[in-house]
């Protein structure tokens, strides 16, 4: 392998070969106007927890659809259900159904790997 003078940092690698879209097919099946988001970053911006902890939506949709479970799960937890988001939101997704979804389909399926 040629050397360039930098790597790939390990963080910021996508690992296809473990990506299962099941979750977030679940999630699109049960609300379907996840589908829509532009990840305009209305909810982001408005987020009451972002101001408190470190908590991205647009991170958390980005994690959804790329199969990150693992993260996904632990970004999940902060997330305070004020519903802020929704009211901003220029698709009409309802976030904190999608939110609770997740938390749902995480907790089941904790013994099967996604």
């Amino acid at each position: 392998m040629k050397e360039f003078g930098y790597t790939i940092i390990k963080q910021r690698t996508i690992d296809y070969d473990q990506f299962n879209g099941r979750l977030l097919n679940e999630i699109l099946l049960m609300e379907p106007s996840f589908k829509v988001c532009l990840s305009c970053g209305g909810c982001t911006a408005t987020c009451s927890a972002g101001d408190l902890v470190n908590f991205n939506i647009r991170r958390m949709n980005l994690l959804l659809r790329r199969g990150e479970t693992a993260e996904l799960e632990s970004e999940i937890q902060k997330c305070m259900l004020c519903g802020k988001c929704m009211l901003v939101c220029p698709r009409g997704i309802n976030l904190r159904n999608v939110i609770m979804l997740i938390k749902k389909n995480i907790s089941r399926n904790k013994t099967t790997k996604y």
